[in-house]
C-alpha cells in the first residue's frame, strides 16, 4: 500500500482493534511488576509522547528541526512552576503545559517560515533548545538553578499520585488521549497536507493549499504533545533539572525516531520502548548502556533504515499507516 492510499476499511477495523487492545492489556502491568519496572514502564510512556511529537516534525512534515528538547523543558518546567508558585491542580498544570508547548512550536515555526531548511533550521532549533536550558539553569529564583525545583505530590483529580502505580494508570491514559488524537490529525485533511508538504512543498502549494498555515499547525501541534509529555516527567521525577533538557537528551530523541520509523506513530512507540527500556536494563553494567544506544541505532540504520516498524509491516498490513514513510 502507498502512503497516499486509503486502508481498506477491514485494515482501518483491524487497526482500531489492535489499538485498543493494547492499552487494555498493559491494564495488568502494575500487578506483575516492582517499583523500579513500573517507574521504567512510565518513562516509556512519557517518550512514547516525546517520539510522537518529535517524528511529526522529523517524518510527516520533513523538516529537519531539533526544538524538541526546547518543548520538553518548556512543557515540564510550566506545570514544576505553576504547582509551586501557583498552586494549580496538576490537571490544568498539564494543560498549561500543552498551551505553552504549542505556543514554542509556534515561535520554533517561524524559522522554517522564512524559508531556513535542512541544516540551518537544525542549529537554530538547537540553539533554541539550548537557550532555553541557560534560561532554566539561571533563573535561579525561579527555577532553582542547578538544584532543581521540586514539585508538590501531583493530584489528579482527587487521585494523589504518591506511586508508580497511580502515575501508570494516569500517564497511560494520557498517552492513548495524545496518541490517538494524533492519530486522528494525520488521517484528516490536515495530517494530509502535511504529508504532502514532506513529499513535495512547491507542488503542494501550486494545489492552492497555504503550506505556512499547515507547517505552523504541525508545528504547534508537536510542541503541545511534548508539552504534554514534559507535564508527565516532571510528575514522574519530582524534581526538574536543567540537564534533563540538554544536547544529549535531543539525540536521544532523534535516536528513538530513526529505530522506531519516521513518520510512523506505531514506529514512535516501538523506538520509545527500545531506546528506554534496554539501555536501562543494561545499567547493571557500567558504560554498556552508552555501548547498547550506539550499536542499536547503527544496527538499524544499516539493515533496517525504514526502521523496526517495517518488521511489523511484514507480518501484518494492519500495522501500516498511511502517514507512514516509505
Amino acid at each position: 500500500m502507498s502512503e497516499t492510499e486509503l486502508p481498506s476499511a477491514p485494515s482501518m477495523s483491524r487497526w482500531r482493534r489492535v489499538y485498543y487492545l493494547v492499552p487494555l492489556m498493559a491494564l495488568a502491568i502494575p500487578f506483575g511488576a516492582n517499583e523500579y519496572l513500573l517507574w521504567v514502564v512510565n518513562a516509556i510512556l512519557v517518550y512514547v509522547l516525546v517520539t510522537v511529537g518529535f517524528n511529526i516534525i522529523i517524518g510527516n512534515l520533513g523538516q529537519l528541526a531539533f526544538a524538541n528538547t526546547a518543548f520538553f523543558g518548556i512543557g515540564a518546567y510550566t506545570t514544576a512552576i505553576l504547582m509551586v508558585y501557583a498552586g494549580v491542580p496538576y490537571p490544568l498544570a498539564i494543560v498549561a503545559s500543552a498551551v505553552a508547548g504549542g505556543i514554542a512550536g509556534f515561535l520554533a515555526s517561524v524559522t522554517a517560515l522564512r524559508g531556513i531548511r535542512l541544516y540551518y533550521l537544525a542549529i537554530i532549533t538547537l540553539a533554541f533548545g539550548e537557550l532555553m536550558r541557560w534560561v532554566y539553569l539561571h533563573g535561579d529564583k525561579i527555577t532553582k538553578g542547578s538544584d532543581g525545583l521540586l514539585i508538590p505530590q501531583p493530584i489528579f483529580f482527587g487521585i494523589p499520585i504518591d506511586s508508580e502505580v497511580p502515575k501508570f494508570y494516569i500517564f497511560l491514559l494520557l498517552t492513548v488521549l495524545v496518541v490517538k488524537a494524533t492519530s486522528n490529525l494525520l488521517r484528516s485533511k490536515i495530517g494530509r497536507a502535511i504529508v504532502a508538504i514532506r513529499d513535495n512543498e512547491a507542488s503542494t502549494a501550486s494545489l492552492g493549499i497555504h503550506t505556512a498555515n499547515y507547517i505552523i499547525l504541525a508545528f504547534v501541534w508537536s510542541g503541545a504533545v511534548v508539552g504534554v509529555a514534559g507535564a508527565m516527567f516532571a510528575a514522574l521525577t519530582e524534581r526538574v533539572f536543567p540537564e534533563s533538557f540538554g544536547l544529549t537528551e535531543i539525540i536521544v530523541h532523534f535516536g528513538m525516531v530513526l529505530v522506531g520509523g519516521t513518520g510512523s506513530i506505531v514506529g514512535s512507540v516501538i523506538g520509545a520502548i527500545t531506546l528506554t527500556a534496554l539501555p536501562e536494563y543494561f545499567r547493571q553494567f557500567p558504560g554498556m548502556d552508552e555501548l547498547f544506544f550506539g550499536v542499536v541505532i547503527v544496527l538499524v540504520l544499516l539493515f533496517l533504515p525504514k526502521g523496526l516498524v517495517s518488521l511489523l509491516h511484514r507480518v501484518s498490513p494492519v500495522f501500516r499507516e498511511r502517514y507512514y514513510r516509505d
